[in-house]
Order: structure tokens, then C-alpha cells, then sequence
């Protein structure tokens, strides 16, 4: 997974220059650092989703027979019912 990266030291610096203490600096950096390796980029995402879209797909297509099947049938049994009233 790729992740966009920073320099943490800069950034512990720069904390430390706006008056962080050293520990401090460094504890808010890991939890950037951390929370930043938890991130999903968008190419990731849509690798992971290109198996769920084609799933998806298919069972659209199902649904459509499904649909035609179910509109025969009820066209047939009205048939039936209406040359079973005028037999």
C-alpha cells in the first residue's frame, strides 16, 4: 500500500521550535506516522472495489432475467385465467 511520506524529523523540529517539549514533538509525530500507515490511497481502493463492482454487475444482470422470467409467467397466467373465465 503507498502511502504519501514525511520527514518526521522536520516535523519533530518544527514542533520543537513552537515550543513542544522534545517528547512531546516526537509522541504527536509516531501518532501522524501511524495514523497516516492506516490510510487506504485511491489506487488501493479501487483495486479492493474492482472485484465487488464486477459481483455487483453480475447479479444485475440475474436480476434482469429474473425480471423478464417473472413477466412471462405472469403474462401466461393471465392467459390462463382469462381463457378459463371465456371457455
Amino acid at each position: 500500500m503507498a502511502t504519501v511520506t514525511f520527514d518526521t524529523l522536520e516535523l519533530v523540529d518544527k514542533l520543537k521550535a513552537g515550543g513542544l517539549p522534545p517528547e512531546q514533538a516526537e509522541a504527536v509525530v509516531r501518532v501522524i506516522a501511524e495514523a497516516q500507515n492506516q490510510l487506504v490511497t485511491r489506487d488501493t481502493l479501487k483495486l479492493e472495489l474492482a472485484p465487488v463492482k464486477s459481483q455487483i454487475a453480475s447479479l444485475e444482470s440475474d436480476l434482469r432475467t429474473i425480471k423478464w422470467m417473472m413477466g412471462f409467467l405472469l403474462a401466461g397466467m393471465t392467459a390462463l385465467i382469462i381463457n378459463a373465465f371465456f371457455a
